[in-house]
C-alpha cells in the first residue's frame, strides 16, 4: 500500500492517476475527505481509498499510515514546514512504514540564501537520521505556478527580480510521474534527484512567448528585491514569508546560474514535458485576443 500525502495539490494528484494507471494499491490523504479528489471517480480501478489525515494531527497519521509501507512526503512550503513533516517522519517510522520519498527543493543546504530551502534541508537531515529508506526529490519552479501570473499578463505584464537569468521550469505531472517510479522500482528507490524541464527560460523569453500564444503585447518588467517583495505583499496579497520566498528564489537563479538536467528523461525513458506545450494546454488561461 502506498499513501500519499498531499493528493489534493498539483504534484501529489498527478502521483495519485499514474499509481492508478499502474494498478499500484494508493491510499489518498486529505484534511477534506468530504470532497472528492480531482479526477478521481468511485469507478477507478484498482479503487482509491481516500482517508483523513491532518499533520498537526499525530492519531490521524497513525491511523492513516496502518498497512502502509510506502509514503508519499509532500507539503506546502510554509513557517511550520519543518515541524510538521518530522513529524510525519517520526510517525510514520512508527508507524512500520519503509520508504518515503519526499519532495524537497532546489539548494536544500543549511547555508542556503532561501530560507525554506535550509528548511527543506533540516527535514532530509531528520529523514535520513531516522533509519528510513527514502528517495529525495528536488523539482525547480512548478509550471503550475506560472498561472498565478495572469493577472499580470491580463495588463500586459511579467514583474519579476531575475534581470536576464533564466529559470528552470518543470511540469508537476513529470514530478508525480517520477515520484511513482520511486515508489515502485527498486532501481530508482534511494537516490537525490534534482528536476528540471527541458530548458531554462529567462522571463523575457517568457513574456515573448506569451505575446505569440496570446495575440496581445506582454513585457517584462524587471524589479529590484525590495521592490518585488513589496508588490507582492502589496498586489498579490502574499503573507510575508511566502513573499520572501518567491524573492529568494528568483534571486537565487540570479547568482546560481540555473541549467536544466536531464534526470526525467534519464528515470522515465522520455523527455520531460516543454514549457511551450504547457503554455498551449493553458492560453485559455493567460487570455487570448479574439
Amino acid at each position: 500500500m502506498i499513501v500519499v500525502m498531499g493528493a489534493t495539490g498539483a504534484t501529489g494528484n498527478a502521483l495519485l492517476h499514474r499509481l492508478v494507471a499502474l494498478g499500484a494499491p494508493v491510499r489518498a490523504l486529505t484534511r477534506t475527505p468530504h470532497r472528492p479528489i480531482p479526477g478521481m471517480t468511485a469507478a477507478h480501478q484498482p479503487p482509491v481509498e481516500v482517508q483523513y489525515a491532518d499533520a498537526t494531527d499525530p492519531r490521524s497519521l497513525r491511523t492513516a499510515f496502518e498497512g502502509a509501507d510506502r509514503l508519499f512526503l509532500a507539503m506546502a512550503n510554509g513557517p511550520a514546514q519543518v515541524e510538521l513533516e518530522t513529524r510525519v517522519i517520526d510517525v510514520a517510522a512508527q508507524a512500520g512504514i519503509g520508504h518515503i520519498v519526499k519532495i524537497s527543493a532546489p539548494a536544500a543546504e543549511p547555508d542556503s540564501p532561501v530560507a525554506v530551502s535550509r528548511g527543506h534541508h533540516a527535514v532530509e537531515e531528520h529523514l535520513r537520521g531516522s533509519g528510513l529508506a527514502h528517495t529525495i526529490l528536488r523539482p525547480y519552479a512548478f509550471m503550475q505556478n506560472l498561472l498565478r501570473l495572469a493577472p499580470t499578463v491580463a495588463r500586459g505584464v511579467i514583474l519579476g527580480t531575475t534581470g536576464g537569468a533564466p529559470c528552470n521550469h518543470i511540469d508537476c505531472r513529470d514530478i508525480g510521474d517520477v515520484a511513482a517510479a520511486a515508489l515502485t522500482r527498486p532501481d530508482i528507490a534511494g537516490g537525490t534527484y534534482v528536476l528540471t524541464g527541458p530548458e531554462a527560460v529567462t522571463y523575457s523569453e517568457l513574456a515573448a512567448r506569451l505575446t505569440v500564444l496570446t495575440g496581445n503585447h506582454i513585457h517584462y518588467v524587471n524589479l529590484t528585491p525590495d521592490e518585488m517583495r513589496e508588490d507582492l505583499i502589496r498586489h498579490a496579497h502574499m503573507p510575508t514569508w511566502l513573499a520572501d520566498h518567491v524573492t529568494e528564489i528568483q534571486q537565487l537563479a540570479v547568482t546560481r546560474p540555473e541549467t536544466p538536467t536531464g534526470t526525467v528523461a534519464d528515470i522515465l525513458g522520455r523527455p520531460p514535458r516543454t514549457l511551450d506545450a504547457f503554455l498551449r494546454e493553458h492560453r485559455a488561461h493567460f487570455g487570448q485576443r479574439p
